[in-house]
């Protein structure tokens, strides 16, 4: 491909169908948040107005749902052993409002308590910690997976 092949791509004007098909093949692999799908789209088709009208009517078909994409990505990321603070920021940095990843944590009802017994014994196994510096250890541990100090008080 040569430079003027280039120039000729980008006056050529995106067609609303097209959009809608790459949407969807985007959305049949995997949920994606409005706004992944959006920078997604924007890179192969350049212009704002018929990216973002595809995307409000795959939303209101609700073909795309963003508490539908946080519950799948809060399942995914809790059978890695990630807590709800760190779960909470990374869909913020997926575009995911504050009330939509509430519903969406509340519709998959994980007792956190659980989750963090089953990480912490994953990681250190059964026993307590024997000194001071292990349970520090254990802690940090524990706050970097997203996990607040109520979730594993008991087991460091």
């Amino acid at each position: 491909m040569n430079i003027l092949d280039e120039d000729v791509s980008n006056t050529v004007e995106s067609n609303p169908a097209d959009i809608r098909l790459a949407a969807m093949n985007l959305l049949a692999r995997r949920e994606h948040s409005v706004r992944e799908l959006r920078n997604k789209l924007q890179r192969r088709f350049p212009g704002d107005e018929k990216v973002n009208e595809q995307l409000c009517r795959l939303t209101e078909e609700r073909l795309q749902s963003d508490i539908r994409f946080a519950a799948s990505y809060a399942r995914q990321r809790i059978s890695r052993g990630f807590g709800p603070i760190r779960l909470r920021e990374e869909l913020r940095e997926r575009g995911v409002s504050e009330d939509d990843i509430a519903a969406a944590l509340d519709e998959v009802g994980i007792d956190w308590c659980a989750v963090a017994v089953e990480v912490i014994h994953k990681r250190f196994g059964a026993h307590k910690p024997i000194d001071i510096q292990e349970k520090a250890r254990r802690a940090r541990f524990m706050q970097y997976r997203g996990f607040a100090t109520d979730h594993y008080k008991d087991l460091c």
